[in-house]
């Protein structure tokens, strides 16, 4: 059995969850170990408790993994777990990263650039122009549009994203076998074509209610900000901007008409401090993306690959040699994209091979 083998188990084993695998890889040093081990000895491990150390090891005997890998064959999907290199590294940094990353379509380096869109499910006609106006726009900046495929706002956003022929990623509160809600099957195939449809769930796991304030913080996680178009005092989405403030994600909030039940949300976020998004641009002013955001996306000015190596880049140094592994470009050719992006005045470098943004 492989180690994304026994991760899958794992993630399919009730109560165990991503903190727990963490603490019985750190206390054993292997996966291989963790599932040699008694019930004693899980039972000596940190966080994970007698009760559920006694009855793993005949639970993960109980797994039935051919089952589940013959759904992930059968539906054309990959799996990517949190020791693998090309695990995203926004979600990679969170309290609680998934153990497990179901995925159909491809993650790839410059999905690090990424900002959520989300809200109500009942929106207004307004909302759902404004979410796709904002997913079309922000993608059309080379930024990737994370969402939850979820009717009303989140789906409006995808569209956007399609619109613009970019990148999006839809999170699922269900697994890739079940995709929901069930009309979205079309549009979640069109996004997994130029993006990524994703779960942390088993394959068959069916769309129950707890599932979904689970996966916000994988929306929020893989983003560098959750933007909040419409929500009623209560909703879901705000559970995904509570999610992005605990992991030092920035939250923005459209504001909304006073007497609308859709954006009593909204109004309050911007009460609580919330940064108000009026439109793109002040997105992109936050994350200081004005000079990308400017850049025509049909690459007059920066190519595509000169757009990826920038979006790696901050004000803080990084040197060559990271930015070559990140972007999974080769050396020489990241050496001219460089000097390119130099003498355009996008970066500059520093002693050491480090460059930073300007």
């Amino acid at each position: 059995m492989t180690d994304t083998e026994r991760l899958l188990v794992l993630n399919m084993v009730e109560d165990i969850g991503s903190i727990r695998t963490q603490a019985l890889l750190k206390y054993f040093g292997s996966l291989d170990k963790v599932f040699k081990a008694s019930g004693d000895e899980i039972g000596k491990v940190e966080k994970v408790g007698p009760i559920i150390a006694a009855r793993m090891p005949q639970a993960i005997k109980e797994i039935n993994l051919k089952k589940e890998m013959d759904l992930i064959k059968k539906h054309g999907v990959k799996v990517i777990t949190f020791l693998d290199k090309d695990y995203p590294e926004n979600l990679k940094n969170i309290y609680d990263p998934p153990v497990v990353l179901y995925v159909k379509g491809n993650i790839l380096p410059e999905d690090k650039l990424a900002i959520a869109i989300v809200g109500s499910r009942l929106a207004s006609f307004y909302g759902l122009q404004t979410a796709e106006k904002l997913g079309f726009e922000l993608a059309s900046h080379g930024i990737t549009i994370v969402s939850g495929l979820a009717r009303g706002i989140d789906s409006s956003a995808h569209k956007g994203a399609l619109k613009a022929k970019k990148r999006t990623i839809a999170v699922l509160g269900s697994g890739l076998a079940n995709i929901y809600p069930e009309e979205h099957k079309d549009l979640a195939d069109k996004i997994s074509e130029s993006g990524a449809v994703i779960s942390e769930f088993p394959m068959a796991t069916i769309p129950d209610k707890g599932n979904f304030p689970k996966r916000n913080r994988i929306i929020s996680g893989l983003s560098l900000g959750v933007v909040c178009v419409e929500a009623a005092e209560k909703s879901g989405a705000l559970i995904t901007c509570d999610c992005a403030l605990e992991q030092g994600r920035e939250v923005f909030a459209v504001p909304g008409k006073v007497d609308s039940m859709t954006s009593k949300g909204t109004n309050k976020l911007i009460k609580q401090g919330a940064k108000l998004a009026q439109g793109v641009e002040d997105i992109l002013e936050e994350f200081n993306l004005g000079n990308f955001a400017s850049c025509p996306t049909e690459g007059s000015v920066l190519d595509k690959d000169e757009s990826l190596v920038y979006t790696l880049l901050s004000s803080d140094p990084k040197h060559m040699d990271d930015i070559c592994q990140e972007s999974g470009i080769g050396l020489n050719r990241i050496a001219g994209i460089l000097l390119n992006l130099e003498i355009k005045k996008f970066v500059k470098q520093l002693p050491g091979k480090n460059f930073v943004k300007i």
